[in-house]
């Protein structure tokens, strides 16, 4: 399975911050935001990312990420000339994908929680092995700027993209494993009433056939999309708390790597060699961080 994390747009909510940079190169406490979605790819198993962003930005993930050694992975970069819907992903990335099966993640979205590595690998797996689809959802006071998810018995019934009077107070987050088939289907659809080419419009078209399955995100889970001032800083303020009082990082590819066996001991630490970022990747390799596993261990 592949992956993609689409990091374009213009980020118009965040103006004036994101008018000299991406969005997703805007820190969330201690690290670059796009470190937290390639995290969550990388717990999922997938050592294949497609970064997709303008033209403009594009060098600036380079020059971050380069080309994935550092983190076990390879990654490559595509343009995305002009934001057209999340949909238009599975469009640019059709030969990077080719024809397999992918996961697809927002580069604004933070994701933490205990097992949540083991419940990634299990949706990438059953995508792999049965085909559909998986999305997940996580409940919200006021879902109304996301889209929404109607359940039944624990089955997707309805979707709905930015809903006035939602059907539910489970919203979809920008996390999403699809069969092969999604290149496909994403070039049958026609743009909305907001002109775009709507993930929830592909999602449909595997709950019409049956093949949509929600996982949802419950208690003891965290997820944040942060694309306001607000859910900026709502981030920040949550890693930060996480990060202080259980002595392990969130969003630090680097440790998800040498846990997954990608990258050993010599690389970990040759990383960040000032700062307190480099520090914790040196007490990892040399054993001394607290609540931190070795390769093959789970921290989730």
């Amino acid at each position: 399975m592949k992956g993609i994390i689409l990091a374009g747009g213009s980020g118009t909510r965040l103006h004036p911050l994101t008018q000299v940079t991406s969005k997703q190169l805007l820190p969330i406490y201690d690290k670059p935001m796009i470190f937290y979605p390639l995290s969550v790819l990388m717990e999922a198993g997938i050592r294949e990312i497609l970064v997709i962003s303008t033209p403009v930005e594009l060098p600036r993930f380079r020059h971050l990420l380069g080309g994935g050694e550092r983190y076990g992975v390879t990654l490559s970069y595509l343009a995305q000339p002009k934001p057209e819907g999340l949909a238009q992903a599975f469009v640019l990335g059709e030969e990077f994908l080719g024809g397999g099966p992918a996961a697809m993640i927002l580069g604004d979205n933070l994701f933490a929680g205990h097992g949540l590595g083991d419940r990634l690998k299990r949706a990438a797996e059953r995508v792999r092995e049965e085909g559909g689809a998986t999305i997940f959802g996580y409940y919200a006071e006021d879902p109304r700027r996301f889209g929404v998810v109607e359940l039944e018995g624990g089955r997707a019934v309805s979707l709905e993209e930015k809903p006035s009077a939602p059907k539910s107070h489970y919203c979809v987050t920008g996390l999403y494993f699809y069969d092969g088939r999604a290149a496909e289907f994403a070039k049958t659809l026609r743009r909305s009433a907001r002109n775009e080419y709507e993930i929830t419009d592909l999602n449909k078209l595997y709950l019409a056939r049956g093949e949509l399955r929600v996982e949802i995100l419950g208690r003891g889970y965290a997820w944040m999309d942060a694309g306001t001032p607000e859910s900026l800083l709502d981030a920040a303020l949550y890693v930060r708390a996480v990060e202080t009082h259980q002595r392990r990082k969130l969003g630090c590819p680097e440790e998800v790597a040498y846990r997954n066996g990608w990258i050993g001991r010599a690389e970990l630490a040759a990383r960040y060699a000032q700062g307190r970022y480099g520090q914790y990747l040196k007490d990892i390799a040399e054993g001394t961080a607290d609540g931190v596993f070795g390769p093959g261990q789970s921290e989730l």
